[in-house]
């Protein structure tokens, strides 16, 4: 039997951030791309939570909380945001109110490692949160500003899977993309974009 061998690598990087409004479906009705992802932090809570009796731990068992992820972009466009938000556009006009009704979407990035290998997140289904505005006057020297917007993912059915997913991963090693057009599949229900968009500035 062949021994597996472990990769102990830290992550250097993070790059091809891509979305899917899917609202209550499996199949994204096209698949996005947000360019310039700087960080995005997946955080999945959990808790362990205990019986006692006997003045014991009779048992104990896993409670798993909301999976929250907060992305900070060089710059999200227009576009993305009215699609993310769920926005109204009046002659060319966006604007935000009580009433939004921001789709559920899904959403894939890759964690990028020295070696050239990649490890693909998956997020099947979730909801994003409008960000706030903020600006900053000039000064002698320039600084770029960037954008944080953050989200709420939840359970959603992946085809191949027994019991519903919120997260799942994928890594390829340099050259190789098997797995991530497998992860593209599951949560987009689409193939793996070749004919994106670039955004302006790219």
């Amino acid at each position: 039997m062949e021994e597996t061998v472990k990769d102990y690598q830290a992550s250097t990087g993070v790059d091809e951030f891509y979305y899917g409004v899917i609202n209550d479906a499996i199949v994204a009705e096209s698949i996005e791309r947000v360019k310039f992802l700087q960080t995005i932090n997946v955080e999945m809570a959990q808790e362990i939570v205990r019986a006692w009796g006997d003045n014991k731990t009779a048992e104990m068992a896993v409670s798993s909380g909301e999976i929250s992820v907060t992305s900070n972009f060089h710059k999200i466009p227009i576009e993305d945001k009215q699609k993310l938000l769920g926005l109204e556009v009046v002659e060319g006009l966006t604007a935000i109110g009580s009433s939004d009704n921001p789709p559920y979407v899904a959403v894939v990035f890759a964690k990028t490692y020295k070696d050239g290998s990649r490890e693909y997140v998956g997020l099947p289904k979730g909801i994003f949160t409008r960000p706030n505005i903020e600006g900053q006057t000039k000064q002698d020297g320039v600084e770029f500003s960037s954008e944080e917007i953050s989200a709420q993912f939840m359970d959603r059915e992946v085809t191949g899977f027994s019991d519903e997913k919120s997260v799942i991963f994928a890594h390829d090693k340099k050259g190789e993309t098997t797995k991530r057009d497998a992860l593209f599949l599951k949560v987009f229900g689409k193939t793996y974009p070749t004919d994106v968009t670039e955004p302006e500035g790219a």
